[in-house]
């Protein structure tokens, strides 16, 4: 990359066929809709991926159909955490090798009891900056790790490919302020996530892009690049159009939303989810679809 990443760049859904096998077909699928729906890059393997179902070898998998699919059209980023400091050096190794253009890790956990303290999270991401990669810091509840601020900075500042930083923990647009303003231009890339769902208060505070899921790139993206260019009353305009379906899907969807609309639109083929997670339900399923519709999403006309 010869310039630092802005706009959207969502987290691809990992599809499973009926059964629970992996849907490599599916997978190119995805990547090409999103891509289709003009995004400015993919994170793929993360939270929203379900990598926590993964095995290693089905993670393997993926990282390679997705990087040779794409091949270039957009940046690909590749979530690369796991507590273990030695797994993290290899899967950032290996993802440079296949030519991502950025790994995105949390912070070393492991449950409520096995958390790394300050030094050891410094560390940790230290270690994969030595790999040559940009790092994307995600500071995100999920792992109950705090991340101050000054860490943040230090990190920015001292590590040289630590430059980009996913804030959506509570009241992050405060905490992207405070970040911004400790380590200038040393963070390239000030970014919200959380489905969009704190996005104009992100914005206000420095933000300059959104990792969402894949469900509606296409109508997220110009929230962004309105503000970005200045005008803000169109920013706010369309972020007020959103929100009804960012709202649905960060309160009530998570991350069954995306694939439950890709797979409504014949994106893929099913939205499976692995156990013990569960489908949504009707109710829940039907109001997310009617939102979807107001909005004329591309994924629900993409593959018919």
């Amino acid at each position: 990359m010869t310039e630092p990443l802005k706009g959207i760049l969502p987290v691809a859904p990992t599809p499973f066929h009926a059964d629970g096998r992996v849907d490599e077909e599916g997978m190119r699928r995805v990547l090409d809709c999103l891509i289709d729906q003009g995004v400015d890059a993919i994170c793929i393997l993360a939270n929203y991926s379900e990598q926590f179902v993964l095995s290693d070898e089905e993670r393997a998998l993926l990282m390679r159909i997705s990087l040779e699919h794409v091949a270039g059209r957009v940046p690909v980023i590749v979530t690369i955490s796991h507590y273990y400091t030695g797994i993290v050096v290899e899967r950032a190794k290996a993802a440079k090798a296949m030519g991502a253009a950025m790994v995105m890790m949390m912070p070393p956990y492991h449950g409520a009891g096995l958390k790394a303290d300050e030094q050891g999270i410094y560390d940790q991401f230290a270690a994969v900056d030595a790999v040559g990669i940009p790092v994307m810091v995600q500071d995100a509840p999920l792992s109950g790790v705090n991340l101050p601020v000054p860490l943040l900075a230090r990190m920015a500042r001292e590590l040289e490919q630590v430059s980009y930083f996913k804030i959506e923990c509570p009241f992050a647009a405060d905490k992207l302020a405070a970040l911004i303003e400790a380590a200038g231009d040393h963070v390239l890339g000030p970014w919200d996530g959380e489905e969009a769902v704190t996005l104009l208060a992100d914005l206000d505070a420095g933000c300059t892009a959104t990792m969402t899921s894949g469900l509606f790139p296409e109508h997220i993206r110009p929230i962004v690049m309105h503000y970005l260019g200045g005008d803000r009353d169109a920013a706010y305009a369309q972020w007020q159009k959103c929100l009804p379906l960012i709202n649905h899907e960060n309160r009530q969807c998570g991350l069954r939303a995306c694939k439950t609309v890709y797979a409504e639109g014949g994106v893929i083929g099913s939205d499976h989810v692995r156990h013990p997670q569960k489908q949504m339900s009707e109710r829940t399923k039907t109001r997310l679809l009617d939102l979807a519709r107001e909005l004329d999403l591309t994924a629900l006309r993409w593959g018919k």
